[in-house]
């Protein structure tokens, strides 16, 4: 008849030794008591020295930025230009009229680099793009477009931003209102 039988760990928690002899024993780096820095002090002082002016020793320092954003892969002319009917035929780039426009955004690409030569004009959208890329593309009648750069541009020129040109047209045009509110009610 069978029994049911106890384990023997379970019969060995809160021995010390789980049945191999020493409590240091059986940790997998010989009769030291452990790797690495393990006996610094929790039971005895043997390397407690050898920390002593280790400030980042204990506690948690610094953090990790989990959130921070992930950097789009770069991608060759080659690349667009051996693939360019295929990403209108899946309705990824637009062709209007003798230019194709392409969104690296929608693409998942970030940067454009210059491996390859143009055969179509393009017009593509970008974060960024290699010198040797944008003169290529605009030597075959295309462009590129990078939405922060021209802002940047704007901004080291002296200009304002256009959003706050938005604002200042906004408040003109309360001002002149209530004026015209007043001279209806004159009359």
């Amino acid at each position: 008849m069978t029994t049911n039988r106890r384990k023997k760990n379970s019969r060995m928690r809160g021995s010390g030794s789980q049945g191999w002899g020493s409590k240091k024993s059986h940790r997998g780096s010989g009769r030291k008591g452990g790797a690495g820095y393990s006996g610094t002090g929790k039971r005895a002082d043997q390397m407690k020295p050898s920390i002593w002016k280790d400030l980042d020793f204990f506690g948690k320092h610094g953090f990790f930025p989990h959130g921070s954003p992930k950097t789009l892969p770069p991608v060759n002319i080659k690349y667009i230009e051996e693939r360019l009917e295929q990403l209108v035929a899946d309705k990824k780039a637009e062709k209007i009229g003798d230019k194709y426009n392409i969104n690296f955004t929608k693409l998942g690409f970030g940067k454009l680099l210059s491996q390859g030569n143009p055969t179509h004009k393009l017009v593509i959208t970008c974060t960024q793009a290699s010198g040797d890329a944008s003169e290529k593309i605009k030597r075959a009648g295309g462009e590129i477009l990078m939405p922060g750069a021209s802002l940047a541009k704007m901004l080291k020129a002296g200009q304002q931003h256009p959003q706050q040109k938005k604002e200042k047209k906004e408040e003109g045009a309360e001002q002149e209102e209530p004026e015209k509110e007043s001279e209806d009610s004159e009359e």
